[in-house]
């Protein structure tokens, strides 16, 4: 025996549905976003490493030799952070779609569970306050640790990007470092 009507019942699994297929869509997006950005890259390298084995290939002076891996490092440096950047920016979006299909499925069930135990509370018998009460109570606990756990998870995310763009920041100073030491070094 089920305490929602069958047009509820129907409601919910219609939703459920649409979720599943919102998650499926995201999911799938992210994904072509990912696939299309790693065959620029490929392409993009392929055409890369043609430019200096010809590059190579037409080195007549030794010290334009010796300069070489530095000319062909620099650039490299920058896409690689530049495609790191990317590959976060497609997970952020993905993360952030599944985020909200969970919050607004989150909020559909509170609503629902917030039904049913108004429901029980009007169809209880005398005397069982005390138990609806405990139900209302634990509905409570469990929105307030939900709210409580979605905050965490956004200033946990907030704080990866950080992160990640302070590490990005830091290699791209220390690549730069690296290719001022490597001109010098060929230099000599």
């Amino acid at each position: 025996m089920s305490l929602l009507p069958p047009e509820q019942f129907a409601a919910g699994q219609k939703a459920n549905l649409d979720t599943l297929f919102g998650l499926t869509r995201t999911a799938f997006e992210g994904w072509q976003r990912l696939v299309e950005l790693n065959l620029q890259a490929a392409r993009s390298t392929l055409a890369e490493e043609q430019d200096s084995v010809l590059l190579a290939l037409s080195v007549r002076d030794p010290q334009e030799l010796a300069m070489l891996p530095a000319r062909m490092m620099q650039p490299t440096a920058g896409k690689m952070q530049s495609y790191s950047r990317e590959v976060f920016a497609i997970v952020t979006a993905m993360q952030t779609g599944f985020a909200k299909v969970a919050e607004a499925q989150y909020e559909a069930h509170n609503r629902r569970v917030q039904m049913l135990v108004d429901t029980v509370a009007q169809s209880a018998p005398a005397g069982s306050e005390a138990a609806v009460a405990a139900l209302k109570s634990a509905v409570t606990a469990t929105g307030t640790l939900y709210e409580t756990v979605q905050r965490t998870t956004r200033q946990a995310v907030e704080v990866t990007e950080s992160n990640f763009n302070i590490a990005a920041a830091e290699a791209s100073k220390a690549t730069q470092h690296a290719l001022r030491q490597a001109w010098r070094a060929a230099k000599e």
